[in-house]
């Protein structure tokens, strides 16, 4: 068997989502950590003609910094793993389930760890847009079922601005959610394996955490540790490696979080 630092890998990136600025510079980073410790790469910029991509780059290990459709959903896990290819990050289940926020929603609900509130509207019962004001209200959150990057998402504060916040969402598939907007702090855990790493505190200086505020140099300030009581930081910990293990995630993963006033961790999403 190979060492790993005799085998050709591929870095992963680009792809042919709306995340696609994000990835390339993500990979960017990956590689030159990569080169920096002596490790023979190749960067693949993903197509749709990916397979074909991967071969004619000798890749025998991939790493994947693909973000969003395509990359995080278990679809280049699946060709990976048809191809023989191993890869770093969660399997082909827990990849989709990471990106399908209704599916993780009802899992970790499953398993009694805290959600906040929501509802699901499909293109094909948009009355169901009055449903949400009478069970959600406002403010409200709403964000389509499967992207990244806080794309898509709007915060609503009345009716008016339901419209078209609904009409955002829906340009990035069939169904999206309402949650209810909850008043706290966000925090993310890092997991690495199966430990919880640490929690970070992110303050955007946007209305919330959205792209410009997650990309752009200087939009938000991050504490680390999260600035949260020490019981709510262990429970926050714990809460983020039990929704890392719910999912069956592997390697590694990020589960974002709003702390309440009370000091209660909702899980947001994990993002593998």
């Amino acid at each position: 068997m190979k060492l790993l630092t005799k085998m050709k890998i591929g870095v992963l990136m680009g792809g042919l989502s709306s995340e696609r600025e994000v990835s390339l510079a993500s990979g960017r980073a990956i590689l030159d950590a990569l080169k920096t410790k002596g490790y023979d790469t190749v960067a693949v910029d993903v197509g749709r003609d990916a397979a074909a991509q991967i071969a004619r780059a000798g890749v025998e290990v991939a790493f994947i910094a693909l973000h969003g459709t395509f990359g995080e959903d278990g679809a280049i896990q699946g060709l990976l793993e048809i191809m023989g290819i191993p890869y770093t990050g969660s399997g082909i289940l827990a990849s989709a389930m990471g990106m399908d926020k209704i599916v993780s929603k009802q899992m970790f609900k499953a398993q009694e760890l805290l959600v906040g509130p929501y509802t699901v509207i499909t293109s094909e019962d948009r009355k169901g847009v009055d449903a949400a004001v009478r069970d959600i209200g406002f403010p409200a959150v709403v964000k389509p079922r499967s992207e990244g990057s806080s794309v898509g998402v709007s915060i609503v504060s009345n009716k008016k601005e339901m419209g078209p916040a609904v009409e955002l969402a829906f340009k990035y598939g069939r169904a999206i959610l309402v949650e209810k907007h909850i008043k706290g702090k966000e925090v993310q855990v890092g997991v690495l394996g199966d430990r919880a790493l640490g929690a970070i505190e992110i303050v955007p200086k946007e209305t919330f955490y959205n792209y410009k505020a997650k990309y752009e140099k200087g939009m938000s300030d991050h504490f680390f540790p999260a600035r949260i009581p020490d019981e709510t930081y262990r429970r926050t910990l714990v809460a983020g490696l039990a929704a890392h293990r719910c999912l069956g995630c592997t390697g590694y993963s990020r589960v974002d979080f709003i702390v309440d006033e009370q000091g209660l961790p909702y899980i947001l999403e994990v993002n593998t």
